[in-house]
């Protein structure tokens, strides 16, 4: 199973095209964590299940989105409305209670993935104005036999040296 996971877009629309022309044949799904500033009927954000993000102002967007994918549970919100850029504890409540086992988050622009109570919370960054790296990044999530490859991208698609990881998950 593979999952592309993108945010804070902030307006750029060939980069969305490009990088959902560049996977869409090898992923199960393809989310956006929001800040798009994007119509939901834009053909840039066709292809991806899109949540609404601070910078959004398009009343189609869902402030979350709860998805299965292969047996898989995510969790997908921008993350303004749970407070992530404190704290992590309010959308692992809202994870619990959707019983999702992958949360994915944007709003900090800070690109990162950790497993924690058996929830792996991964947030992919900045395609436009990433924080704390120079990178602009994406991510592919592969899943295999309860194994979990995070997978950090560049707009070129070129993989981010040192920051992608691997995570051993709990059986369901």
């Amino acid at each position: 199973m593979k999952v592309l996971i993108i945010s804070d877009s902030h307006g750029l629309t060939d980069e969305l095209q490009e990088i959902r022309k560049r996977h869409e044949w090898e992923t199960d799904a393809m989310f956006h964590c929001g800040d798009s500033e994007l119509e939901a009927d834009h053909s840039a954000i066709q292809g991806y299940t899109s949540v609404r993000g601070n910078c959004d102002f398009e009343a189609r967007f869902a402030n979350e989105v709860t998805q299965d994918v292969e047996g898989y549970r995510f969790f997908v919100a921008h993350g303004h409305l749970h407070n992530v850029k404190s704290t992590l504890m309010n959308v692992m409540y809202s994870a619990k209670e959707h019983d999702a086992k992958i949360v994915c988050f944007g709003h900090s622009h800070m690109a990162g993935a950790e497993y924690v109570d058996n929830i792996l919370f991964i947030n992919p960054g900045s395609i436009r104005l990433p924080r704390m790296r120079t990178e602009k990044t994406y991510v592919i999530l592969e899943i295999q036999n309860q194994t979990a490859q995070v997978t950090f991208f560049e707009l070129d698609g070129s993989p981010v040296t040192g920051l992608s990881q691997r995570f051993e998950l709990a059986s369901s």
